[in-house]
């Protein structure tokens, strides 16, 4: 049943590269216009760094913003029409690959900070790539995570890790069926992390200004 779902993610991504662009340029999504897209940026810059790896990259936004401040980075993503809009804008070098090829050590790169902004959304596909991360970082390196909070997160479910079902809501029009995603509750993610030889040098909870609860949670982590 997990390898379904995580066949489904992907095949749900391919089918909205377009609209998802869309509504990241035109910050259609709330919670990143007022808070979790200056707050990755924010603990990027905060590292001393010249190289990043974005993982998941999208139509890569996180790179050009990045490319403002004098860094070079790579994106990667599994959506080849994603990975077009990127190169299409530029702000960096851009590569389509997926998590399984990463995971294998397809992606012969070195940064001194990958991010995973928003991106991390298996199960079993996620716990394989964590344990790539180790290699991709150059010495004195760390991973960057953000994803939704689990204590904002859970919803009415029960707060244990699980598949979950996902939703477009917010996302603005164009969004059809939505791709499940691997709830982690937070004993879940260090369980994942600890498995894969990374260890928990901080975190921070970006706060809604509107609502006051955590937008979503940023790992900061280096290999053991």
């Amino acid at each position: 049943m997990g390898g379904d779902r995580e066949t489904a993610i992907l095949r749900v991504w391919h089918q909205h590269a377009a609209p998802w662009t869309r509504a990241v340029r035109e910050q259609a999504i709330a919670s990143r216009r007022l808070v979790t897209d200056a707050a990755i940026v924010e603990v990027v810059l905060a590292r001393r760094l010249q190289r990043v790896i974005d993982v998941g990259c999208g139509e890569g936004w996180l790179l050009r913003a990045l490319a403002r401040h004098g860094i070079e980075g790579l994106g990667v993503d599994a959506v080849p029409a994603l990975v077009e809009s990127a190169r299409a804008t530029g702000g960096g070098r851009f590569l389509a690959m997926d998590y399984a090829a990463i995971a294998a050590g397809a992606l012969r790169e070195q940064a001194d900070v990958v991010v995973c902004n928003f991106s991390l959304l298996g199960g079993e596909s996620v716990d394989a790539l964590l344990g790539a991360m180790p290699a991709l970082l150059a010495p004195g390196g760390a991973l960057l995570i953000q994803t939704l909070h689990p204590w904002s997160a859970c919803g009415d479910g029960a707060y244990r890790d699980g598949w979950r079902e996902g939703s477009w809501a917010g996302c603005g029009e164009g969004f059809g069926e939505a791709a499940p995603w691997y709830f982690r509750t937070l004993a879940g993610w260090m369980r994942s992390f600890a498995a894969a030889g990374l260890v928990l040098e901080s975190m921070r909870e970006p706060i809604h200004p509107q609502s006051g609860q955590p937008a979503s949670v940023i790992f900061v982590l280096v290999p053991r």
